[in-house]
């Protein structure tokens, strides 16, 4: 979606997107008759905070580097997280590191690197950093998800997005552009938005419910699974053979931790992610908060 809107910057982009992410969170809260998901991210502490600010530097990082450099380096550079996860889960909630994760861990950056040898050129300086950061960002959000599984973070949805539209809204009046791109441009925004980013960072928190930081960051690694498969979908770009190779690397690096995470107990609690249990109560926040 980002890729197609050739019109609108990264900015102009976000600014859209935003909107749309907020919109969908809210329309559902307000169907499922919950106190609002917007309200509740700036009630909701420092860690809640903190888990806006590392999602709002992943998805600004990450489509400015989609727009500034290639797909290849954005994608390669980005995908860091699992190293940048395993510091910070090491150092903030003392996750052992076991030697199946590294093992994991290493195997899917093996493929990583064979899936973008074949198409990996110098870019743009700009954005290959802002790649870089988008990873720290994405691997803080998902420590902070994890110092509480049982925790609501729904409300991280529309929380990044007021920072997003209040960050880029000012970037972009400060540069001179309009707020309101071509409206086909906004389109792919508000899809993005309203269905990709909603629906999937739901699915991530309902799987950090059972899996530590570290085996998230490895499983969301099959992203780049799908770079090829979209990239030919949407911008009618075949996938090369080390594309290819280096996803059949990935799935295996997936599908072995899970394997061997699956011989484990599974942790016994609810995981809807539509009703969980009603986490502990905190100042100023209703008992019970629903998910998005």
């Amino acid at each position: 979606m980002a890729r197609r809107a050739d019109d609108a910057d990264a900015f102009q982009y976000l600014v859209w997107r935003s909107i749309a992410v907020i919109a969908v969170v809210e329309l559902v809260t307000l169907a499922r008759r919950r106190p609002t998901a917007t309200v509740a991210a700036f009630r909701g502490g420092g860690i809640m905070l903190l888990a806006c600010a590392g999602l709002l530097l992943a998805s600004i990082a990450f489509v400015y580097a989609v727009k500034t450099t290639t797909p290849a380096n954005a994608a390669f550079l980005s995908s860091i997280t699992p190293l940048v996860a395993v510091l910070l889960a090491r150092v903030t909630l003392r996750e052992p590191l076991t030697p199946v994760t590294i093992i994991a861990v290493a195997v899917a950056f093996a493929g990583l690197l064979i899936t973008v040898a074949g198409d990996l050129d110098a870019g743009n300086v700009r954005g290959n950093i802002a790649a870089v950061m988008a990873s720290v960002g994405f691997a803080g959000y998902a420590v902070c998800v994890r110092t509480d599984p049982r925790r609501d973070w729904s409300p991280v949805l529309p929380g990044y997005a007021v920072m997003m539209i209040v960050l880029c809204t000012l970037i972009t009046v400060a540069r001179g552009k309009t707020l309101v791109p071509p409206i086909t441009d906004i389109g792919m925004a508000v899809v993005h938005g309203g269905v990709f980013i909603v629906v999937g960072t739901l699915l991530f928190n309902l799987g950090a419910r059972r899996i530590p930081a570290v085996a998230m960051s490895v499983f969301a690694q099959t992203e780049m699974l799908f770079v090829p498969v979209w990239a030919f979908l949407v911008l009618g770009e075949r996938p090369t053979v080390t594309s290819l190779v280096g996803g059949l690397v990935i799935v295996s690096a997936v599908l072995g931790k899970a394997a061997w995470d699956a011989r484990r107990p599974p942790e016994r609690h609810r995981v809807s992610p539509l009703e969980p249990p009603a986490p502990r109560p905190e100042p100023g926040l209703p008992s019970r908060r629903g998910r998005s």
